[in-house]
């Protein structure tokens, strides 16, 4: 089951109502591998390492000129809003594998390029790197809900999320909130 160009349209307004701070979180997920997950209530952040144990070390989708990993790319954060849109059959689909899902606002306007999120004790950085929802996306959660992403005029909100680097270590859990830092 993949939610419908109608069904996606009709659900804006409640994803445009998310929190714009202090965002509860809803899950936590750990990616050790491809297509792998481990839900867990509390991921470790490092400025190194990224999430130890997490893919980014071993396979990230961007790499730095001298082959590392990215780091703009260490944490991808997913609006719990738009995960309820298109998220349908949680048998059949896998989940997302982002690694924090939140009731955030992840829009530019809300969170410009360079705005620092407190999440645990960590501190997260929101890059300069667009989250298009890759080819995967499409292939689970279907065709409309890739374009709703991409649509030039959702373009700004940011609907698959934001992609971030970590510039403080520390831990988050379930139980805290994205806070935006001033």
């Amino acid at each position: 089951m993949q939610a419908t160009t109608g069904q996606l349209r009709a659900a804006m307004p409640h994803v445009l109502a998310a929190p714009k701070d202090k965002a509860p979180i809803q899950m936590l997920c750990r990616r050790p591998g491809f297509g792998e997950r481990e839900f867990v209530s509390k991921l470790d952040l490092t400025v190194a390492q990224g999430i130890p144990g997490e893919r980014w070390q071993t396979g990230p989708w961007m790499r730095l000129p001298d082959g590392s990993p990215d780091p703009r790319i260490q944490v991808s954060i997913l609006p719990t809003r738009v995960m309820n849109a298109v998220w349908l059959d949680r048998d059949a689909q896998p989940h997302p594998g982002d690694p924090i899902v939140a009731d955030l606002d992840c829009s530019y306007g809300n969170l410009p390029v360079g705005s620092r999120l407190q999440a645990g004790t960590a501190v997260l950085e929101v890059s300069d790197v667009f989250n298009d929802a890759c080819i995967k996306w499409k292939q689970r959660y279907g065709t409309p809900a890739k374009d709703w992403i991409t649509q030039r005029e959702h373009i700004h909100l940011r609907l698959r999320g934001l992609l971030c680097k970590i510039v403080q270590d520390g831990s988050v859990t379930t139980q805290d909130r994205l806070t935006k830092l001033s």
